[in-house]
């Protein structure tokens, strides 16, 4: 028995020592070829010069992004979004304790840097008010009322696949809060949760366009007949890419999305870069009216603030024109706005941050007594308490945010949004990767992610002094000027002094 076993092993032996020099023959025959690829072609310096060693140059540079993140980036200085702001958001989805011990690890010197006031008699818990309720739209046939603080922004079935729209609708329904459809249309996967819907027109009217690219008052009617659907929002432009349409690579485009779309499957689905209807401030308010009296819903616009001169020229038509014709929110995207693709040219350097356009929107509302009409809407990288506080200081009246509910339905930040190859199911059609993302599991987690962050903005209301987030005024932040020291939100950015005669007020 034991020779047999010897013959045996001997005869494993021969095997793996066969396969071994075949794997060896054929590595070594796979270096020589692209030993002779790399010494004749013409294209890359490094790989010419240092064939086939030249290679792990661009594999390095590829798994860069993903192990910076895990291995040398320290938790505050990472882009777009660090990893202490990553982790607060994960840890408020899945409810766990989201204490910290033994000091901030923020750096609470550096410019910008955002302080509350406390008070010495802060509100008593028993004494907190329940966050007030705002209508949006008082003057429309069907206005819309809500408590809700923090919302889902725009973000397009396309760019999000099934299982992300299905958890963010479940997971909206379940705190009351919006879910904004982004530009590219409605699908059935936004209403089955059974959440606040806001339809976004984009410039080439996804959804609700014609034959010839314009808007159909016929599909507007049937799309506002959703009880679901309670507010339009009209996108002129938006954070990573003012002044750009919307952009969706062909491989995204699929049968089910082109039909929502009415557009053709497989080919890149591209916007214009502005509405051919609207050049001017009054286009934008017929335009405006136009949506409301067809639909009958509160209608907005999105924009980036960027040459805002058109503010005066834009307040002043709406003073002219009769209260009626303004619009009934404004949705103030900034500069620090993400997407799933962009020119980079557009993206680093084109329209202002949140930090100035925010106030400015707001103190010209204020300057033409427009404020109570025309509810403002804070977009642009507002993903922790501390910066949606900060945003309600300055006079928004809600906050969206994608990015943070990207977080909480477990986007890792990889940075793979425009290539169908999301590793967390989120952003991709590939349906291997999709089945990554459970439903049940990440709708839950968005509504612990809203619910828990609403909490906390209004803890640092009540540390304050006031009874509710929406409370919440410029004297109660101060921000880091360049010397180091501080300064109130109330001397950065003074309120205007009213004396227009022909205000709304």
């Amino acid at each position: 028995m034991s020779v047999e076993l010897s013959q045996y092993f001997l005869v494993f032996l021969e095997v793996m020592s066969g396969l071994f020099l075949l794997f060896l023959g054929s590595g070594i025959m796979a270096i020589i070829i692209m030993y002779v690829i790399d010494v004749t072609q013409t294209k890359h310096a490094i790989r010419r010069n240092y064939p086939v060693v030249g290679r792990f140059r661009y594999i390095f540079e590829h798994l860069g992004e993903f192990f910076r993140q895990y291995f040398f980036a320290m938790d505050r200085e990472e882009l777009p979004f660090n990893r202490a702001e990553r982790s607060w958001v994960y840890r408020a989805a899945k409810n766990v304790d989201n204490t910290v011990a033994f000091g901030t690890t923020r750096n609470l010197h550096a410019t910008g840097t955002v302080y509350f006031v406390n008070t010495p008699f802060p509100t008593l818990e028993e004494d907190a008010t329940p966050t007030r309720a705002v209508t949006i739209g008082p003057n429309c046939l069907h206005p819309y009322t809500t408590e809700a603080l923090f919302n889902i922004s725009a973000m397009s079935f396309g760019a999000l696949s099934v299982p992300a729209i299905r958890a963010l609708s479940r997971g909206a329904a379940q705190v009351g809060s919006w879910l904004n459809t982004g530009e590219g249309g409605l699908s059935k996967y936004h209403l089955e949760g059974g959440a606040d819907i806001v339809f976004q027109i984009g410039t080439a009217k996804y959804g609700v366009r014609n034959s010839s690219g314009g808007l159909s008052d016929d599909k507007l009617r049937k799309l506002s007949s959703h009880k679901s659907v309670k507010m339009i929002e009209l996108k002129l432009s938006q954070g990573a890419k003012p002044g750009k349409g919307g952009i969706l690579p062909g491989n995204k485009v699929t049968d089910e999305i082109a039909e929502i779309r009415g557009i053709p499957a497989g080919h890149d689905s591209i916007s214009p870069n502005r509405h051919p209807e609207i050049a001017s401030a009054d286009d934008l308010l017929d335009m405006l009216h136009h949506i409301r009296s067809v639909s009958g819903l509160p209608v907005g616009f999105k924009a980036v603030l960027g040459g805002y001169n058109w503010l005066d020229t834009l307040m002043q038509r709406i003073i002219d024109r009769g209260i009626d014709k303004a619009p009934d929110f404004i949705t103030v995207d900034s500069a620090e706005g993400g997407t799933g693709a962009a020119p980079m040219a557009l993206m680093d350097n084109v329209g202002l941050p949140l930090n100035e356009s925010l106030p400015m929107l707001v103190d010209k509302l204020l300057e033409y007594g427009l404020k109570d009409r025309i509810r403002v809407i804070a977009s642009g990288k507002l993903i922790t308490p501390v910066e949606v506080a900060w945003a309600l200081c300055l006079g928004a009246d809600f906050i969206n945010s994608a990015r943070g509910n990207m977080f909480a339905l477990g986007c890792i930040q990889a940075m793979q949004c425009n290539k169908n190859t999301c590793p967390t199911g989120i952003t991709t059609h590939d349906p291997d990767l999709q089945k990554g993302l459970v439903v049940e599991d990440k709708a839950v987690r968005v509504a612990n992610y809203i619910r828990n962050i609403t909490h906390d903005v209004g803890m640092i209301a009540h540390s304050c002094g006031v009874g509710e987030p929406r409370e919440l005024k410029r004297e109660h932040a101060r921000v880091v000027i360049s010397n180091g020291s501080s300064m109130s939100l109330e001397d950065r950015y003074p309120y205007p002094v009213v004396e227009r005669s022909n205000s709304a007020v």
